[in-house]
């Protein structure tokens, strides 16, 4: 249980950042399915700039 919480406070900027960018795709999909798609493809981009920025470390 002491390494999932470990585990969990290591990743959690990663977790709220990939929920974050879930949610606004999904919300932009329910208006406008192809909205929702290109909005899904460039937050994976800006995730991926942000995590080789910072050095993929995790935090």
């Amino acid at each position: 249980m002491k390494k999932l919480m470990k585990n969990l406070a290591r990743y959690a900027m990663d977790l709220v950042l990939a929920a974050g960018a879930a949610a606004v795709a999904v919300g932009a999909g329910m208006i406008y399915l192809p909205a929702g798609l290109i909005t899904g493809g460039v937050l994976a981009i800006a995730g991926a700039v942000l995590s080789s920025v910072s050095g993929g470390d995790g935090g």
